[in-house]
């Protein structure tokens, strides 16, 4: 980590922090004050979208469908799978709560992220004792991609979009499949809506046809 003035504040970004065992224990080793920032989306919605991220880069892998059972007809979900796994949140943070209290923990709504990011911004300013400097007038939303893009409103510089690996649409996944994906993960997000004390309202899109969305 580079070294840090006072008055400055530095910032590192790694997806998998959150889902591998013994990062908490070595983060925490390395500076218990540190303030943890999590943004999580329907894991169902995550799912297909890691799938679909996989698929780009390799596209001999087999379907959706199939990765995501152990036995399609008994309904056997295969919850080792990666992309069905991550999504477990409640089990994640398990692990990380024996090191670090809430307190020092902000969770980012995926999906308000994209429908609101100066207010999910704004929240992330104050859990880092900042000003709210980033706000709606830094953001407009890309059709295209599906997401908003940042940014500078004092000049006209081309704003700065996630990249090419962001945006692509979903392949069309069997609706029987996404009902049941939302039963399977319905206890955990419970759990995890238990354990932060927020209800991020997955279970609002179930039975919806969510295959059909960017990622």
């Amino acid at each position: 980590m580079p070294s840090t003035l006072e008055g400055q504040i530095t910032m590192e970004k790694t997806p998998s922090y959150f889902v591998t065992s013994h990062a908490p224990k070595r983060i925490h080793t390395m500076a218990r004050d540190i303030k943890l920032i999590i943004v999580v989306r329907n894991p169902v919605t995550r799912a297909i979208s890691d799938y679909t991220q996989t698929l780009s880069k390799k596209p001999e892998i087999p379907t959706f469908e199939v990765l995501a059972f152990k036995n399609r007809t008994l309904g056997l979900i295969d919850a080792s799978w990666s992309a069905l796994r991550i999504g477990i949140y409640a089990l994640h943070l398990e692990t990380w709560m024996q090191y670090f209290p809430l307190a020092q923990m902000h969770f980012v709504s995926g999906e308000r992220l994209i429908v609101d990011p100066a207010g999910e911004m704004g929240k992330v300013q104050d859990f880092l004792g900042l000003k709210r400097i980033v706000t709606d007038k830094h953001f407009y939303f890309n059709k295209t991609k599906g997401f908003p893009c940042l940014k500078k409103p004092e000049d006209s510089s081309t704003p700065r979009c996630l990249g090419k690996s962001k945006g692509r649409t979903h392949p069309k996944i069997d609706p029987d499949v996404i009902r049941r994906l939302h039963k399977f993960f319905k206890p955990f997000n419970m759990m995890f809506y238990q354990m932060t004390g927020q209800n991020f309202e997955w279970e609002l899109e179930g039975g919806s046809d969510s295959w059909s969305s960017q990622n």
